[in-house]
């Protein structure tokens, strides 16, 4: 099959089935560019999502953009992105009027609320999946605490801590390297 094609149906595979934005579809990701397709490999998929985090838009319509320029350039991305995007705009403009007609209903809240926390839930695990691949050492591990306490105690745009983590993560590379050139 062509690849634009495979492309295609393969993010709008991701984006028909996922629900709770770009976090909840990192697993769906892995299982399937990662484990089905061998697209990518994981290291460059928890990359493409901290790329896609600190640039302008939604991260998995991001996401599928890099991995898509990444597989058949401009014409790859644009069909991964049209992809991860089609089913979902189709069901939001299908269910856009039903749900305003509904949104006073109970059972349509207490419904809502518990899709948010199935979602809440999924994104916890991923998130811990994510901790145990890039926290492979104390200095990564120091990086991914600080930003964490960062996060929580300030109100710091998502790109500051990323491109601050990036640039500690070079200084601590360059380091070790010196060190182990230093040792020779």
């Amino acid at each position: 099959m062509n690849m634009y094609l495979q492309l295609f149906l393969a993010y709008m595979k991701v984006g028909a089935v996922t629900f709770g934005g770009g976090y909840a579809m990192l697993p769906i990701l892995k299982r399937e560019l990662v484990d089905r397709r061998g697209w990518v490999t994981e290291a460059d998929l928890i990359d493409c999502y901290a790329i896609g985090q600190c640039t302008p838009g939604v991260i998995a319509v991001n996401a599928a953009t890099l991995i898509g320029h990444q597989k058949k350039g401009v014409l790859g991305a644009v069909c991964a992105t049209v992809g991860v995007v089609f089913v979902p705009v189709l069901i939001i403009m299908s269910i856009a009027t039903v749900l305003q007609k509904f949104s006073e209903n109970v059972y349509v809240q207490h419904a809502l609320a518990g899709m948010s926390v199935a979602i809440a839930a999924i994104i916890a695990v991923t998130v811990v999946k994510l901790i145990k691949k890039t926290c492979i050492d104390i200095p990564t591990t120091i990086i991914g605490l600080t930003v964490l306490a960062l996060s929580v105690v300030f109100d710091l745009p998502t790109v500051l801590m990323v491109i601050s983590a990036a640039i500690a993560g070079v200084v601590i590379s360059n380091i070790k390297a010196r060190k182990k050139g230093g040792n020779k």
